[in-house]
């Protein structure tokens, strides 16, 4: 190992145990957590946590939370962390709304804005629509701790690290390129005040696309955003960085970073259906970004044409019962689906979210548990094998899990 190599490996390591330490401090809560306790869990030494946390303490990321009884000698100091200290926004780009929220280190929401919007109206007007509700978000947001602010700038450039590998897609003047060679105009407006301090900002949307690069396939029902970079188009728009991934990737990591373990599907109907996978704890997004396409499996050979090409689909026909304003038929349909994937993944939990579900909770819940559990009946299996559940914070899931797309990071969670 040359020199070189041994100065990477040691600064991954400093930040891997200091995501450690961060994670921690974030799931202690108010109430806090000492320094031994954070040796003990992270299997550090006393020495490295207490570098670590005086770094963090100096940074602004932490303070103290007052002192705890000991069992033998002095009582311990605990600390917590700052939640105010670095915020991110998330957005969320559906077909006919976009939501974007302002979160906190800790997660917590602090203010939210929803507007109209036309997701087939092309790249400019979707485009103007986020850098307009983004700035008035964090316009109308109170001063972070000023101590804070030089922090949060080294974390946003850490949060853009997973795309900068890729050349821009942006031109100097204001134009990004699409796969096919055309130009699309992104004139960039003056930049974002950067307070409170800001992450950087995570885009959730329909997919396909490619989370890794920030560029959009042929997204179901609007091909025409086909190759468009849309990370780097709102990284110039916005001037902070931006991360891009679907829609149900999003809602299951900020599931997962809330405390949902195990193995477990969250799926997100609104003006679409898909899923979001966690496989023994981690989000599963595979190689291309493509795992989840839930709403695309066929099971009705020649049924009604789905936007994406095929016939048949889970989406088209739970789209079609919804328009009918039949939830029950909905439901039924939506079972069969979660049950294929049940029985596919051996899955722990089935988690219910989207604008459909959260209209009409009721009998999606106990549609799709009816299905499932016949599904158990017949193939000799407990029937509560698979639990269903409704997903929290319904409509607004999905945009709360776009900031955890930069917040997740911090904390070593970046998959859940």
């Amino acid at each position: 190992m040359n020199r070189t190599d041994a100065g990477v490996n040691l600064l991954g390591l400093r930040s891997h145990n200091t995501a450690l330490v961060l994670d921690l401090l974030r799931t202690a809560g108010p109430d806090g957590i000492s320094r031994l306790e954070l040796a003990e869990r992270t299997g550090l030494t006393p020495q490295a946590v207490s570098k670590i946390t005086a770094r963090l303490r100096q940074e602004g990321l932490a303070a103290e939370a007052g002192r705890r009884a000991s069992t033998g000698g002095k009582p311990r100091t605990v600390l917590r962390l700052v939640p105010e200290a670095g915020h991110a926004v998330g957005v969320h780009l559906d077909r006919d709304e976009l939501r974007v929220v302002l979160a906190r280190l800790d997660g917590r929401v602090v203010r939210e804005r929803r507007a109209p919007l036309s997701l087939g109206a092309g790249a400019r007007p979707v485009l103007d629509a986020v850098t307009r509700e983004v700035t008035g978000l964090l316009e109308a947001a109170p001063p972070g701790p000023p101590s804070a602010t030089a922090t949060a700038t080294e974390m946003s450039a850490g949060a853009a690290g997973a795309g900068d590998a890729e050349p821009s897609a942006v031109a100097a003047d204001g134009t990004a390129t699409a796969a096919d060679g055309s130009a699309v105009a992104v004139v960039a407006p003056d930049r974002i005040p950067v307070s409170p301090p800001l992450l950087g900002v995570g885009v959730a949307l329909p997919g396909p696309l490619d989370h890794a690069r920030g560029v959009l396939h042929r997204v179901t029902g609007f091909p025409e955003w086909d190759g468009f970079p849309l990370r780097d188009a709102l990284a110039e728009r916005l001037g902070a960085p931006v991360v891009v991934d679907k829609d149900t990737n999003a809602a299951a990591l900020g599931l997962a970073v809330d405390g949902e373990g195990g193995s477990f599907a969250c799926v997100h109907l609104g003006t679409g259906l898909g899923a979001g996978l966690v496989i023994g704890g981690t989000l599963h997004r595979g190689a291309r970004t493509g795992a989840g396409e839930f709403g695309h499996q066929v099971i009705q050979l020649d049924g009604p044409p789905c936007s994406c090409g095929n016939r048949g689909c889970v989406e088209a026909l739970c789209l079609a019962a919804l328009g009918r304003g039949d939830a029950g038929e909905a439901a039924r349909v939506l079972g069969e689906g979660a049950a294929n994937l049940a029985g596919l993944l051996d899955i722990d939990a089935v988690l219910l979210g989207g604008r459909a579900i959260a209209a009409a909770p009721e009998p999606f819940l106990h549609g799709v548990t009816a299905v499932l559990r016949a599904r158990a009946r017949r193939e000799g299996s407990p029937e509560d094998a698979v639990r269903v559940r409704l997903a929290p914070h319904g409509a607004g899931a999905v945009a709360r899990g776009a900031a955890q797309l930069l917040l997740a990071p911090l904390f070593g969670r970046e998959t859940g």
